[in-house]
């Protein structure tokens, strides 16, 4: 039922005020797993999915240094040789690269083929060839570790391809269609616990012996908290409900990610400005709230390529 697992995800960025840790979790049930179990073979939807379920960390490798939204522009090169393949090339801005226990890595074998070259493979920290970088630090979501991948003359053999040879777009999509959808979902939750703060600190806080609850401009900042939230909740709960019907989500979810991406960093800024000094002091954790907002500003396609998709879907 996806619209439970809607529920379920709002609820854990609800009650879980890590949100790197809710991004983590978010992200790996998002991308590898439904990417193996909708296009692994058996023996690879039993030994890795029963991984993965029991505990193991797995990455979805395609970003390298130059092919951001430039998705299928890559470097890495995958090469027939007796058996399977060796995988050359380096992945960036990894999440959960550092402690990966296995990651799906995307891979040119035919460069003449443009993007229909793609392929992926499920890949063993254990194999030869293959090792990551520490974690990078970074402004937000400083609990999720994120880093590189390298495959230097890493041997990957046939079984550990997913899909056919070229397959690597369609993999890559659908995967993106789930985790474009839903990524944000746990900010919901998020968006939830801050606006209750904030109106319990604008209730208790008092300046001119009256509560600040009582000055319009800090009112109509809580406002405006409540009116992005339930928007974004709409824009979600519709993507999840058209999905659990069948229907295309590509518009929506496009619309759902832009709108909660945005509106959670204008959140985060309005409950800074609510709390005052404290909501810029690291001890009272307001502002992490915002330093972790920013990232949804890039990850699983940034604004501007929901942008694009929106207007694509327009005929425009």
């Amino acid at each position: 039922d996806i619209l439970t697992s809607v529920y379920l995800m709002e609820a854990l960025g609800y009650a879980c005020t890590d949100n790197g840790l809710t991004f983590a979790i978010l992200s790996q049930m998002l991308s590898i797993q439904p990417a193996i179990q909708l296009f692994g073979s058996e023996s690879l939807k039993e030994n890795y999915l029963t991984r993965l379920a029991a505990g193991a960390h797995g990455a979805f490798a395609i970003t390298e240094e130059d092919s951001g939204s430039d998705t299928y522009s890559l470097k890495a090169t995958a090469t027939r040789v007796a058996g399977g393949y060796v995988l050359n090339g380096r992945k960036r801005f990894i999440t959960l690269a550092p402690v990966a226990d296995l990651a799906l890595v995307f891979a040119t074998v035919d460069a003449g083929l443009g993007q229909w070259g793609v392929t992926g493979f499920v890949i063993d920290r254990g194999q030869d060839g293959f090792s990551t970088t520490e974690t990078q630090p970074k402004m937000g979501l400083r609990t999720t570790p994120i880093g590189d991948i390298v495959l230097d003359n890493c041997f990957v053999p046939d079984s550990q391809r997913l899909g056919e040879e070229g397959a690597g777009v369609g993999i890559f999509n659908k995967a993106m269609e789930s985790e474009r959808s839903y990524i944000l979902a746990g900010k919901i939750g998020a968006m939830q616990r801050q606006l209750e703060d904030t109106v319990r600190f604008v209730k208790s806080r008092k300046q001119f012996d009256t509560p600040i609850s009582q000055f319009q401009s800090v009112a109509n900042r809580v406002a405006d908290m409540k009116l992005r939230l339930e928007t974004s909740r709409m824009l979600l709960y519709k993507v999840a409900w058209l999905q659990s019907e069948g229907k295309p989500v590509v518009l929506d979810a496009a619309l759902a990610n832009l709108h909660l991406s945005e509106t959670f960093v204008e959140s985060s800024i309005d409950a800074v400005r609510n709390h005052g000094a404290r909501g810029y002091l690291s001890e009272y954790e307001v502002e992490r709230e915002l330093r972790d907002s920013i990232g949804g500003l890039i990850y699983s396609g940034t604004s501007d390529i929901q942008r694009n998709i929106i207007a694509r879907m327009l005929g425009l």
